[in-house]
């Protein structure tokens, strides 16, 4: 019972475990709980937290691993990429726990969806190669497509002194990544975007 419940919902607690135990007419302890899980390889873990993909997204992030699976490692050398990230100030970064198997985390019943919204944060810009890391900007208010553009010409045209000839700018689909604006602007400064 107590497996077949954990692989229905692996956020529940030792002590919801008990609690149905009981109510089923057997008394046991967490202890107890633990003790039966952990040799068949279930332990009590904090669930990791993931951007929620749409399929689209998920689609696409195969797409693009399956079409560069054989690069050669040089190739990766050559490229700088980059994102925006919040960091939750307050509250929101509450650690839930789930019971998994080793080697289980990333499975969508293990993990907390993440969104790009909402609390109080930071927002951050950064790049990195394999070179080493670009600068870390602190992005104030809601960055648009003339913002990243000043941040990019800010800290990623110094982060390419690093790189070798035909290095490649790679970042995400962000609609201020895409705008018509940015394509243009990113040849301009000889900046190869993939």
């Amino acid at each position: 019972m107590i497996t077949r419940t954990l692989s229905k919902n692996p956020r529940t607690t030792r002590g919801d475990l008990v609690n149905d135990l009981q109510r089923a007419g057997t008394k046991v302890t967490k202890a107890t709980i633990s003790n039966t899980l952990h040799p068949q390889g279930l332990k009590s873990c904090s669930a990791r937290r993931v951007p929620l993909l749409k399929p689209v997204h998920v689609r696409a992030r195969l797409k693009f691993a399956r079409e560069h699976l054989d690069d050669p490692e040089e190739d990766w050398e050559n490229v700088i990429w980059s994102d925006e990230t919040k960091v939750e100030l307050f509250g929101k970064n509450s650690t839930r726990c789930v019971w998994r198997r080793e080697n289980a985390e990333l499975h969508p019943k293990n993990t907390i969806p993440t969104v790009k919204h909402g609390g109080r944060n930071i927002r951050l810009w950064g790049c990195f190669s394999a070179k080493g890391p670009g600068r870390l900007i602190r992005v104030k208010g809601r960055m648009n497509g003339a913002m990243y553009r000043k941040i990019l010409s800010e800290s990623l045209l110094s982060a390419r002194a690093l790189m070798k000839r035909g290095w490649v700018f790679q970042q995400d689909n962000d609609p201020k990544h895409t705008a018509r604006a940015t394509k243009e602007w990113l040849p301009k400064k000889h900046m190869s975007r993939s």
